[in-house]
């Protein structure tokens, strides 16, 4: 198989490419993965083995119909990761996020038919939903996204279904609750906290911490998304859920402990606009349909990218302070 994997030099993106090398997925130890990413701010080459006889890298922007008219002939599949994923970002401008979430989707599957791709991956964020009280979101919730992130993942979503429903383009989607693990941007909550407290910082918590994020490790994550690749029904929509459920209060009282400091660390800054309360998924039919669900636990997964982001300062300091969005600004999960 020839597998395309767009955005495959960011966080999630990348360790789906390195998974996918490395033999960690039935089927796929024969795999030649190409990576197409336009390498912003939030992708790096550095997360992918250079050098390996399976792998070749392009730098392209999905919305650049010339370049996507070079990659994809001759590949069987894509895994569309490509996104622009920072949700404060999208609140001070939008434009970047609508071009390359929505025109960049409708790019990409106007190049998957005409170039025979035979299968597609269109992975998405719980965020579309909005926010639920309680319970948890099904595939069939309505969307109803508030930021303009989110409206963008929305839309590129309706674009994927709609592809289906019209071209009949084999196409799954799927939608994860926030993801963390090593190598993630210092720009997102988890390595923003655990990077500031390594270095002294304060950290930035939003309004009153109430707010509540389910927690998915990236290698679960990416482990579900080769089952849909693999076993999921063309049109159809899977939750990822982590299924572990904290407020901001909490995920930064456990990172606090890990870091060997105390509240004394932490800086109440003001809300987010539309910022949502709760995010929820219910992974029943991934789990019914293909036997998935998460392995790693929240207690270790932590425990690792703390002990990653304190054994590793060369990998991240340059990235965090090289600019773009201010360390005031978390972001809890997105899918980049």
């Amino acid at each position: 198989m020839r597998l395309l994997v767009t955005g495959g030099a960011g966080f999630i993106g990348s360790y789906f490419a390195r998974s996918l090398l490395h033999g960690s997925y039935a089927g796929h130890t024969e795999t030649r993965v190409t990576v197409l990413d336009k390498l912003t701010y939030a992708g790096s080459r550095d997360r992918l083995p250079a050098t390996h006889p399976r792998l070749e890298f392009v730098q392209g922007d999905i919305c650049d119909t010339e370049a996507l008219a070079r990659v994809l002939p001759g590949h069987d599949a894509v895994v569309h990761f490509a996104a622009e994923s920072h949700v404060d970002r999208s609140v001070g401008s939008a434009a970047e996020f609508v071009r390359t979430n929505v025109r960049g989707t409708q790019a990409l599957l106007d190049a998957c038919l005409e170039y025979g791709v035979g299968r597609v991956v269109h992975v998405s964020t719980d965020e579309v939903y909005g926010s639920i009280a309680e319970g948890s979101w099904t595939e069939e919730s309505p969307l109803l996204p508030n930021s303009p992130y989110a409206a963008s993942k929305a839309g590129s979503d309706l674009i994927a279904r709609a592809y289906h429903r019209t071209h009949g383009l084999n196409v799954s989607i799927t939608r994860c609750s926030n993801n963390y693990g090593q190598h993630q941007h210092p720009e997102k909550l988890i390595p923003l906290f655990v990077t500031n407290l390594l270095e002294g910082e304060p950290v930035p918590l939003y309004g009153d911490g109430r707010n509540v994020r389910e927690w998915l490790h990236v290698d679960d994550h990416c482990r579900a998304v080769a089952l849909v690749l693999d076993g999921g029904r063309p049109g159809e929509v899977y939750n990822i859920a982590g299924g572990s459920e904290l407020t901001n209060l909490e995920m930064t009282e456990r990172l606090l402990s890990l870091c060997d400091a105390d509240w004394s660390r932490v800086r109440r800054v003001a809300d987010r606009k539309g910022h949502d309360l709760r995010y929820s998924l219910d992974g029943t039919k991934l789990r019914d349909e293909l036997g998935y669900t998460p392995r790693i636990t929240l207690e270790d997964g932590l425990a690792g990218v703390v002990d990653w982001y304190r054994d590793n300062p060369g990998r991240w300091k340059s990235i965090k302070h090289a600019g773009g969005p201010p360390a005031r600004a978390p972001k809890e999960g997105g899918i980049r």
